[in-house]
């Protein structure tokens, strides 16, 4: 009995050990197509890349760490990593911080899912359509430009426009330039007398529902005259004279200087005229420069000074969506009796936000804040397709770097390989925060 009893136990020991022994040969079989993957698409890639990085552009002089030291020389460079800290400090914070928001007043409102899907839907556009929809959004001209037709219009409800932008008198008119973009009669005016402006270059908008210009009549001690556009359609016409049909400038101030002081100041009529008091007389009239300045035309946007805070403005606009769908997920997590205990305990609602809300939801804003630092690093085709020419080197980061110097006109292969394993190595202690945060949850 003993002897079947061991030779049973001994044929079982040695079908577990059978199994035991073979499931590394079986473990091996199911990771190498995974294996052979990862050091095809990424193993090799990395040493190659390290490895090119030693030598210069042809790739047959050893050049050691010389394109590392160019990283910090180059000028072009230099910028690109400034703006990619500003990239890393800003987009990620900013992007966190108003899905947090989003996720928090929109819990208890009946529509917020509906705004929570308008908000995430950015993230089912690419980045050459967000791109290319930016662009246009930046435009400079207020007439396509949407943020530009915003600020404008805003701008004008506080700053009343010039009536006549870019105009100017007729030549051999009396009006003459008087520096800082007014113009004066080179005469005087008397008391009783009539007085002509005539002007040119209006544009066409500015007149359309202007009515014919009138001549003033001269009346006993004051000065009149008329402001019109001296032109008439289809030609003919005299100069200096108002012919049939010739449109009045209406809402055109006047000025009487005498002795570079104002005396008098009149605003012409629907009609071109304009009356002066009997303190006029003896004076010179000036039109002010604020009847001609340029229209207002916005902000450049895409100049070298805003061209980086537009384009992370871009960003958040498509990214702030997937951080409020993380933390709104987190949130639905968060037990309500210690919110609701805290209520009755006499916290207002920014108290419960800052004091409970936000610590139990920490670990879910670092993977959001880890994760889109580590996107932000990466990015690229936001940068190339929204920065215009102009601007694109004030714009540059470290990824769009990266394909200038690899594939653009001065191909260098060896700082391109530099700036990529200096991109990884800037990546790696964000992962490693990453790796040692899931760990610790894995242990919880």
């Amino acid at each position: 009995m003993s002897g079947a009893g061991t030779g049973a136990g001994g044929r079982v020991g040695a079908r577990r050990r059978s199994v035991a022994g073979s499931r590394w040969w079986v473990a091996a079989v199911f990771l190498l197509p995974a294996l052979v993957l990862l050091g095809a698409l990424v193993v090799y890639p990395i040493g190659f890349s390290v490895y090119r990085s030693l030598f210069d552009a042809s790739g047959n002089g050893f050049v050691g760490l010389g394109n590392y030291g160019a990283l910090f020389s180059d000028e072009g460079i230099r910028t690109a990593l400034k703006n990619n800290v500003v990239w890393v400090v800003v987009a990620p914070t900013v992007s966190t911080a108003l899905g947090l928001i989003f996720a928090v007043l929109t819990e208890r409102v009946r529509w917020g899912t509906a705004f929570k899907l308008v908000v995430f839907m950015p993230m089912a556009i690419s980045m050459l359509a967000a791109g290319i929809i930016f662009r246009l959004v930046y435009d400079q001209d207020p007439q396509r430009g949407v943020a530009d037709a915003v600020w404008v219009a805003v701008h004008d409800t506080f700053a009343e426009p010039a009536p006549f932008p870019g105009a100017k008198p007729r030549p051999n008119a009396d009006l003459r330039p008087s520096g800082g973009g007014a113009f004066t009669t080179r005469s005087v005016v008397r008391a009783g007398s009539s007085v002509g402006l005539p002007l040119v270059a209006v544009q066409p908008r500015d007149v359309q529902r202007a009515g014919p210009a009138v001549v003033a009549r001269p009346r006993p001690g004051m000065v009149t005259g008329t402001a019109w556009l001296d032109f008439t359609r289809g030609g003919g016409g005299r100069p200096g004279v108002i012919d049939p049909g010739e449109r009045a400038l209406a809402g055109l101030t006047v000025e009487a200087v005498r002795d570079g002081r104002v005396v008098a100041s009149a605003v012409t009529a629907a009609d071109g005229t304009f009356v002066l008091p009997a303190g006029a007389a003896g004076a010179r009239l000036r039109l002010p420069a604020a009847n001609f300045a340029a229209a207002y035309n916005g902000v450049d946007w895409l100049g070298p000074a805003l061209v980086t805070p537009a384009i992370i403005g871009s960003y958040v606009w498509m990214w702030a969506g997937f951080a409020m769908v993380l933390i709104a997920a987190g949130l639905a997590g968060v037990p309500r009796e210690l919110l609701e205990a805290a209520r009755v305990d006499g916290a207002g609602e920014w108290q419960v936000f800052r004091r409970i809300t936000v610590p139990l939801l920490a670990p879910v804003l670092v993977v959001v804040l880890v994760t889109l630092m580590i996107n932000v690093l990466k990015i690229f085709d936001l940068v190339y397709i929204i920065a215009p020419g102009s601007s694109l080197r004030s714009a540059n980061v470290l990824a769009l770097q990266l394909f200038q110097s690899s594939f653009g006109t001065d191909v260098d292969e060896g700082l391109g390989s530099a700036i990529a394993v200096f991109l990884l190595v800037l990546v790696l202690p964000v992962m490693y925060v990453n790796l040692r945060r899931i760990r610790k949850e894995r242990r919880r």
